[in-house]
């Protein structure tokens, strides 16, 4: 690659780790980025779960390190998530995405519809409408195998179900997201390499930005409010609507 594409992956990779860490939904400027750069997709999703996971680790040091990640059913939610992004990334490799798309478009306008008409949704912690261990075991099996099958949306999709079930507010919800998602970026990732589907100078070129990114991103939903972090999930949630339903209606 010339020096002029690899700063632009880099450049791709900063700005996927700055918006990643606020909102989740980074892989709708890192993932286009790679495919833009001539990977074939397997390369491009092995690659960009590289590159992710250099991001998903710093948010979610930062994120702890500032004590919003506190909740002792982590363990757990970590395992199951584990579990389900390897099954998900063995699956992604033999099998196409394709068919997830018109689904996950349906249920992305369903978490944007419903955080836009629900104004005080995370603004305040709440009452868990669901034992802890129980919604861990369920969503870490469902949203690992998607994030190591598919992984747009998967941080909207967390963020969205710690509002909702668990009654974390939007900004710890925010925080302990990066822990699931680096936990299915991290298994994925092995799964990749072991099916050799990763560009490993091209990944690590990103993670730098990556790193840097989501170190900035992070830093700033600490010192701002919930209403700031709610604004930039719609934005983001919208902007994934939208990338999602081009690529999806466009090859059709």
């Amino acid at each position: 690659m010339s020096l002029y594409a690899l700063f632009w992956l880099w450049l791709a990779g900063l700005l996927a780790g700055f918006v990643d860490s606020i909102a989740g939904g980074g892989g709708i400027i890192s993932l286009p980025a790679l495919l833009a750069a001539g990977m074939p997709p397997h390369l491009a999703l092995g690659t960009n779960k590289l590159q992710g996971t250099f991001g998903s680790m710093t948010a979610a040091f930062t994120y702890s390190r500032k004590g919003l990640v506190s909740l002792p059913e982590i363990p757990a939610g970590v395992i199951f998530t584990a579990l389900g992004a390897l099954a998900g990334t063995v699956t992604v490799q033999v099998l196409s995405p394709d068919s997830l798309r018109h689904i996950i478009l349906i249920l992305l306008a369903g978490v944007f519809l419903y955080t836009l008409f629900s104004p005080d949704l995370g603004r305040l912690d709440r009452r868990p409408s669901m034992a802890a261990p129980v919604f861990f075991g369920c969503a870490g099996l469902v949203l690992g195998f998607y994030d190591g099958f598919f992984g747009p949306g998967t941080g909207a999709f967390w963020t969205i179900a710690l509002v909702a079930v668990l009654g974390l507010n939007l900004k710890k919800a925010t925080a302990h997201t990066k822990i699931f998602n680096f936990t299915s970026n991290i298994v994925a990732l092995g799964a990749f390499f072991a099916g050799h589907q990763v560009v490993i100078s091209a990944g690590l070129l990103m993670g730098a930005g990556q790193m840097l990114g989501a170190f900035a991103g992070s830093r700033l939903v600490i010192h701002k409010g919930t209403g700031f972090v709610r604004v930039f999930f719609l934005v983001v949630v919208a902007a994934t609507i939208i990338k999602m339903a081009h690529a999806t209606y466009a090859a059709q």
